[in-house]
Order: structure tokens, then C-alpha cells, then sequence
């Protein structure tokens, strides 16, 4: 009897592998259209039920991260500015990788809750938790310092659909062609509009 009730308890520690797996977190694809200077997030809704996480707090961290204003309605999130689908997509995995992976077994079983004042992060997959902190953000930059033609030290966050690198420097996202993940470099401002910026290897 003890034999079966360990193979029992074994097998039932072993449910979670089979019922939740990061192989089955597939972010949606980012639908946009444009609404004269507004960007328009069409699935907003279903990409948000997919992370699991309330819709103010995903609104409120693409807006900060876009650098511009914003709301939910309707299912759709609605951006002041007009921002290319590699923009939002390259934000919304961050958002991911920070708030809903598990940094201990990479899967999205988890929950946000607050301790003490403190967000926390609990695994229901492999049981852990951490408090969330907060990515630090690249040295602000006033918009006017950030020039065509001028060269900046960027660090590459993700890397677009396109094959294209994203940068961060306060409200911009840049757009540095033939560079990976996790590169350092010098670059050079090529065309800012409005919140985007496309730059070249210096």
C-alpha cells in the first residue's frame, strides 16, 4: 500500500508537466491598423488573455514603454502615434520575459501578487517565487539630445520580425539593421519620426 501511495503522489507531482508547458505559450501575432494618428492593437484582448495578466497593468506598461498615451476599449488598445507591428511585438515579449516567465523553469504558470508592498512572482509549475523588478531603463535622454546624424551607445533588447535590432533610449525605440540580441554598439541616426528612430552600425 505505501509502494502505491508513493507511485500516486509521484504521478500527481508529475500532472503539472503534462497540463502546463511553455511549449503551448505561443503569443498571439500583434494585429494593428491605423486610425488617423492613433495605432489601433485590434487583439489586444486576446494577447492579454494569453498572458494571463490584468489588461491595466499590460496598458500601462506598453504606453510607458511606447512613450506615448493610451487606452483600452473594446477589447482593443488604442496608442496616440503611429508604431510599426515590430515595435509593439518586440514590447509586448518583454513584457513576457518580466511579468509572466518563470525565471527558474521558463513557463507561464504564474501570478503576480503583492507582499509587503512587493510584487511578487509565483510559479504554480515548479513552485517558485521572486519579486519582480523593475528593468532598469537606459540613461534618459532628453528628445532634443537624440539627433540625426549623431552617434549614440545603444544596447539591443530584441530583435523584430524583419531582422531588424530594437533599442531603447528614453521615449525612442530604434531600429538598427544586421545586429542580435544583447549587442553593445555605437550607432548613427539616420531618420527620427516621432518616437522611432532607424539608425545604422557606426
Amino acid at each position: 500500500m505505501e509502494d502505491y501511495e508513493s507511485l500516486l503522489d509521484r504521478a500527481m507531482e508529475n500532472l503539472p508537466e503534462t497540463e502546463t508547458t511553455d511549449e503551448r505559450f505561443v503569443i498571439p501575432e500583434p494585429k494593428i491598423y491605423f486610425e488617423g494618428k492613433t495605432t489601433v492593437l485590434d487583439n489586444f484582448a486576446q494577447i492579454r488573455s494569453v498572458l494571463n495578466r490584468d489588461a491595466d497593468h499590460l496598458m500601462k506598461y506598453l504606453t510607458r514603454e511606447l512613450g506615448t498615451a493610451g487606452k483600452v476599449e473594446g477589447g482593443k488598445a488604442i496608442f496616440q502615434g503611429k508604431f510599426p507591428v515590430q515595435a509593439i511585438k518586440s514590447n509586448i515579449n518583454a513584457y513576457a520575459d518580466e511579468y509572466v516567465i518563470c525565471s527558474e523553469c521558463n513557463r507561464p504558470d504564474t501570478e503576480l501578487v503583492k507582499v509587503d508592498r512587493v510584487l511578487m512572482m509565483k510559479c504554480a509549475a515548479c513552485g517558485a517565487h521572486r519579486p519582480v523588478k523593475k528593468r532598469k531603463a537606459t540613461a534618459p535622454t532628453p528628445e532634443s539630445a537624440l539627433e540625426e546624424g549623431k552617434e549614440y551607445e545603444v544596447k539591443i533588447d530584441a530583435v523584430g520580425s524583419k531582422g531588424d535590432g530594437i533599442a531603447k533610449m528614453a521615449k525612442f525605440t530604434i531600429f538598427v539593421p544586421g545586429t542580435a540580441k544583447g549587442d553593445v554598439l555605437k550607432v548613427r541616426i539616420k531618420k527620427i519620426s516621432g518616437n522611432l528612430a532607424f539608425a545604422e552600425k557606426a
